[in-house]
């Protein structure tokens, strides 16, 4: 799988988890709602510090961002 799919996938399930929106996530974090939304859909390639910042918004690890599926 595409690691910026992966990414995005990971980033939109744990988001849902903790009930927050892109508008939420974008308040918190400073990283645009449109940002997110391409992320979100694999569109983007994001720096390891926007990976940190989100996950500390989301309060995981950043490893849980690009954690691979155990399917």
């Amino acid at each position: 799988m595409d690691m910026r799919q992966l990414v995005g996938r990971n980033f939109a399930r744990l988001r849902k988890a903790k009930g927050l929106t892109q508008e939420e996530v974008e308040a918190r974090s400073g990283v645009s709602q449109q940002y997110l939304s391409s992320l979100e859909r694999g569109r983007r390639n994001p720096t390891v510090i926007t990976l940190y910042e989100l996950a500390q918004v989301l309060e995981v690890s950043v490893a849980d961002l690009v954690r691979m599926d155990e399917d």
